[in-house]
């Protein structure tokens, strides 16, 4: 284990996490003249030179990482990005959380798992519901990923951090020759489909703040929600559309996206077998579901559409969001949804679950044992 070089990358981490996490919502307290500065300020200013104090203590340091370094740096980013994400939430008044919640949030955010221990969130300053909207928009592509773009700039090679990473078995493909081009290429899909959602939000009645934070949560797949009930306080089929389409989109392998954007072309899509069998999978539990709605009346046709097709996208692509409580629907629609939810998204996407791919690698192989 190299320690030093591994302590080194994490005080880099620190000081990319303090600024991008604190300074944004520094900015929405200036616009809605909310009194949060010091909530943000005071975390910026501790995690930064906490950053910088380990940093510099190790800035001789010019190992190579090996792939067990890697590991530790990414287990490390979790557990300590996670802790001083809290600060914001120790600091507020409102909400008031124990050291125990704020740390739950925080991670829960940063992970995109969308659990929450946070009560009346429509009451909530913006500020404090931006930053919690962005601590998922942060964790979904992966700050590692961003500071993969950094590290070759100050002598550290980031191929073992980028393995470490990198979810399902792609680790190992490179977008361009060079990987912290391959991060940056990632990061612009990722930021260009995360201003497409917001833009498809605004325009179907959102509001611009809603907007922006719900784009935020449905592109990094977390499904957190500025408001309690989730995406149905708006109740709006076109809000639940929208929803669906930049869900099934960011349950794609970004890889892939970038190929398809490259070469100017959705056969990229077409010829992708994981692909294929993802939208095998959403349709097929779509279908079931609709029919059960309908059939069961429990909606009528309309409502069967699109609250069905709504609840099998969120679910299964691992976001979370919610427009009706499935527990409550017939048969074995709720358990149907959660099975959707292990098999998750495709590998290389910033959803969930145990990755397609690899069902379907499971598939292929059981029909051989046949």
């Amino acid at each position: 284990m190299h320690f030093s070089i591994i302590v080194k990358i994490l005080g880099i981490l620190l000081m990319l996490f303090s600024f991008f996490s604190n300074l944004p919502p520094m900015v929405v307290a200036l616009i809605y003249r909310e009194n949060t500065l010091f909530e943000f300020g005071a975390p910026l200013l501790i995690t930064f030179s906490i950053g910088l104090i380990l940093f510099l203590l190790t800035f001789r340091s010019k190992q190579e990482l090996h792939t067990r370094d890697g590991f530790l740096v990414v287990v490390l980013f979790w557990t300590v990005l996670g802790t001083f994400g809290c600060l914001p939430f120790l600091f507020a008044p409102d909400p008031m959380l124990t050291f125990t919640d704020a740390v739950f949030e925080s991670i829960s955010g940063l992970t995109t798992t969308g659990a929450t221990v946070i009560t009346g969130i429509d009451e909530l300053p913006r500020s404090i519901l931006f930053y919690r909207q962005q601590l998922q928009w942060l964790g979904g592509m992966g700050i590692v990923a961003l500071a993969v773009a950094v590290l070759p700039m100050l002598g550290i090679g980031g191929m073992q951090l980028y393995r470490a990473e990198m979810p399902g078995p792609v680790k190992d493909n490179k977008l361009v020759p060079r990987l912290a081009e391959t991060a940056k290429a990632l990061w612009y899909i990722y930021l260009a489909l995360t201003l497409a959602c917001a833009l498809a939000y605004w325009m179907v009645g959102m509001n611009l703040f809603d907007a922006i934070t719900h784009s935020f949560a449905t592109i990094a797949i977390g499904g957190f929600s500025t408001h309690d009930a989730s995406i149905a306080y708006f109740n709006n089929p076109a809000v639940e559309l929208v929803a669906v389409v930049f869900m099934f989109i960011a349950g794609i392998n970004f890889a892939l996206h970038f190929t398809a954007w490259n070469r100017r072309s959705l056969r990229q899509y077409l010829d992708d077998p994981e692909t294929r069998f993802y939208v095998f999978i959403l349709s097929l539990i779509a279908v079931i579901t609709i029919v059960v709605l309908r059939v069961t009346n429990t909606y009528d046709l309309d409502g069967s559409l699109i609250k069905g097709l709504f609840q099998v996208v969120s679910v299964t692509t691992t976001t979370g969001f919610t427009s009706a409580d499935f527990s409550t629907w017939p048969t074995i629609l709720p358990h149907l949804l959660l099975y959707g939810a292990i098999i998750g998204a495709c590998a290389g996407s910033t959803g969930g679950g145990i990755k397609v791919v690899r069902i379907l690698l499971i598939f292929k192989q059981g029909l051989r044992e046949v």
